[in-house]
């Protein structure tokens, strides 16, 4: 079974929509670890993990192999977010707590058993350029990237080395527009990839010189919260089975759109 190693944060969120209000978790490193594996990998996730551990993350414990710093479960990140429907959201309060706890102190020291590394979005790019370097000298042969709009539009210089140094990137469209000016003229090197979802409009997958668009997956949407991030586990796990990157994207879209119609990744906490 293929490996994925995904660094990142996992977590406690409020959600606001127009009929409820849900206590949940979250966190771009726990969307894609939990997909990845939803999708038929194996997956690490190194993120900080509470101690003693929250009922509602008591799920997560079981269907992932978590290491990370040990804090209290007040100190994990927390969310607040009210979704207003069409794929229109409002961060209303973002604490990220012990995620400066996180370090490359807490990798593995051989990362070459795995098929891939993936850096989710961390409080700044700078701590993700970080990250790649710490993981390249310990042995990992593809590293993944997944950015986020206030880091491409106040860290541009910073976003466009770690898309350089990456081998396989991940961002929406609104993010590539502020990257490259617009999302038509986003492009990658060959050999390296580049995803561009498109919420209700599907993905563009880039690879090298060729552009292929995908089409969305119906959907009767509630929480777009971590769409972005499945997207980004299901596409590696599809990539390590040996699939190509259009039929890993297509693949991909589809447990997104499925995603989306419950609250929290409670879809990738079903089976």
């Amino acid at each position: 079974m293929a490996d994925v190693f995904v660094i990142g944060c996992v977590s406690l969120d409020t959600l606001h929509f127009a009929s409820q209000t849900v206590s949940t978790v979250g966190g771009a490193g726990l969307y894609t670890a939990l997909a990845a594996r939803q999708a038929g990998a194996a997956v690490t996730l190194c993120a900080p993990h509470p101690a003693p551990l929250p009922e509602q993350l008591s799920l997560v414990a079981k269907r992932l192999h978590w290491i990370g710093p040990q804090v209290l479960p007040e100190e994990m990140p927390r969310l607040e977010i009210a979704h207003h429907g069409g794929g229109r959201a409002t961060l209303l309060h973002a604490a990220w707590g012990a995620e400066a706890a996180l370090t490359p102190d807490h990798l593995e020291v051989d990362l070459r058993a795995y098929d891939v590394v993936h850096i989710a979005a961390l409080s700044s790019t700078q701590r993700q350029l970080m990250f790649l370097h710490a993981c390249r000298e310990r042995g990992a042969g593809r590293v993944s990237v997944g950015t986020y709009a206030r880091a491409v539009y106040g860290e541009t210089a910073t976003v466009r080395a770690l898309f350089d140094e990456a081998d396989i990137f991940f961002m929406n469209e609104n993010e590539a527009n502020g990257l490259f000016g617009s999302a038509a003229s986003a492009q990658t090197r060959p050999g390296k990839l580049l995803f561009v979802t498109r919420g209700e409009q599907g993905a563009v997958v880039h690879e090298g010189a060729q552009v292929t668009p995908i089409a969305a997956e119906s959907a009767n949407e509630l929480d777009p919260t971590g769409a972005g991030d499945t997207f980004c586990g299901a596409t590696l796990a599809g990539l390590l089975r040996g699939g190509r990157p259009v039929d890993a994207a297509r693949n991909a879209v589809r447990l997104a759109a499925r995603c989306v119609e419950a609250p929290g990744p409670a879809i990738l906490l079903r089976s």
